[in-house]
């Protein structure tokens, strides 16, 4: 175990990889099992997955990654191609000698681990996507997404305005909990124009051929009121009958900051091998 700055002990040990020049720092929970690698959203920080890495961590090698541009990584990164942030993945894989591994992405974190296991299939036991998948080629995303961005205060006054600004209760809080605080106000920690680059090709295509070469076992986890369209989802089963969805009642896109008990229980139960009910 490592120790915080206040002398508390830490549940994770925090590791720095670079892959050609960047900075990527993760969260190593530890644990004996099978790795299982997460992956944030757009915007979003290695801290969002504690309460899943928490629940996993006793029966599987749980790393999170603050991926490129986010959090506590490079920040300006050259390079926000999405073949950028798959190498980041298998990087991190390597260093950590990681071997075959799961991949948990939420969002555009979803979208870079059914990449990486399109292009490695080899390395991938099982792929669970939550609140992502192929569709795209919506380039007024880009501009709604950087408008966004430009709405936010900078700096928020206080970490309470920031929750209340971000969605308020479990959703506020998991993106404030991202922020840092200086210079008398909470800071993103990432840049807007980073942040709309790494969803530019995604706005331009889609990624359906990609989805027809995973191999690997795969969940697919929605929010009822979240982002991923049910039309989505049907093409997705279409194209490979053999994948799990769930769509989990009353959540939005942040499934794993509404809803982790539930998320937890269809973690446990397609990672153990059990029909997801």
């Amino acid at each position: 175990m490592e120790t915080h700055a206040n002398g508390r002990l830490a549940e994770w040990a925090e590791r720095t990889v670079v892959r050609d020049g960047v900075r990527l720092v993760c969260r190593d929970w530890g644990g004996d099992g099978q790795a299982v690698v997460l992956l944030h959203g757009l915007a979003g920080h290695v801290g969002e997955w504690d309460a899943v890495a928490r629940h996993l961590s006793p029966r599987y090698r749980v790393v999170a990654v603050d991926q490129r541009g986010h959090g506590a990584s490079e920040r300006r990164p050259g390079d926000v191609s999405r073949a950028a942030y798959v190498a980041d993945v298998l990087a991190v894989a390597d260093r950590l000698e990681l071997g075959r591994f799961v991949l948990i992405g939420q969002s555009l974190g979803g979208h870079t681990a059914m990449l990486a296991a399109a292009e490695h299939p080899a390395r991938l036991g099982a792929l669970v996507l939550v609140e992502a998948g192929p569709g795209g080629g919506d380039p007024e995303v880009v501009a709604e997404i950087g408008g966004w961005f430009d709405s936010w205060p900078k700096p928020f006054p206080t970490r309470e305005a920031a929750v209340d600004f971000l969605g308020g209760g479990p959703v506020g809080e998991g993106w404030a909990a991202g922020l840092e605080e200086r210079d008398g106000g909470w800071w993103p920690r990432f840049e807007r124009d980073v942040m709309v680059g790494s969803l530019e090709e995604n706005a331009g295509r889609s990624f359906w051929d990609e989805w027809e070469r995973v191999a690997c076992p795969t969940l697919v986890v929605v929010g009822q009121k979240g982002f991923i369209a049910a039309s989505e989802v049907d093409e997705m089963l279409r194209r490979r009958p053999d994948t799990l969805a769930v769509s989990v009642p009353g959540a939005g896109h942040d499934v794993h900051l509404e809803r982790p008990d539930v998320l937890n229980g269809l973690l446990s139960e397609f990672l153990d091998g059990r029909r997801v009910s």
